[in-house]
């Protein structure tokens, strides 16, 4: 029982993809990937060095924060950590960042927009204006009442 061609080539080739792996000869065992599991702790002791470094002092009672990004996307972190060194101008912003669209944050920030962020709220107004014209269609479904209600109320 000889292998064909195409199944001979396939086992060259495996066995080729193979052999750089072995620690030693053959009949060893494989080399296994070693796993390295970072921590977070030392980049974020690091961090909290060089803002100490910088003077950066913490800033409380700030409940959240919002960036606003040019394709109309708001970074929307709530009780965030900041901190600030007002001398090199360096603001640093720690907790759980959300992307939303500015529409779902559209009552309560409409203080916190400028001139940057018109455009996307002229989009968002030329949207709901687009939504209102389309019940507006649908008032023809409504019958006319034949009565007038004052003259009955009177009576």
């Amino acid at each position: 029982m000889t292998a064909s061609a195409e199944v001979q080539a396939a086992r060259d080739k495996l066995k080729a993809r193979f052999e750089n792996v072995r620690t030693g000869g053959k009949g060893t065992a494989r080399r296994t990937k070693a796993v390295k599991h970072q921590s977070h702790a030392a980049d974020d002791k690091q961090l909290q060095a060089q803002l100490k470094r910088l003077g950066a002092n913490a800033i409380p009672g700030i409940e959240e924060v919002n960036m606003f990004r040019e394709d109309g996307t708001v970074i929307h972190f709530s009780a965030p950590k900041v901190q600030a060194s007002v001398a090199s101008n360096t603001f640093a912003i720690s907790g759980r960042g959300d992307s939303k669209r500015l529409e779902e944050l559209l009552p309560g920030i409409l203080s916190q927009l400028g001139p940057d962020n018109l455009m996307n709220l002229k989009r968002i107004a030329e949207g709901l204006g687009a939504g209102a014209e389309k019940p507006a269609a649908g008032a023809d479904d409504i019958p006319e009442v034949g009565e007038n209600f004052e003259d009955v109320s009177k009576s």
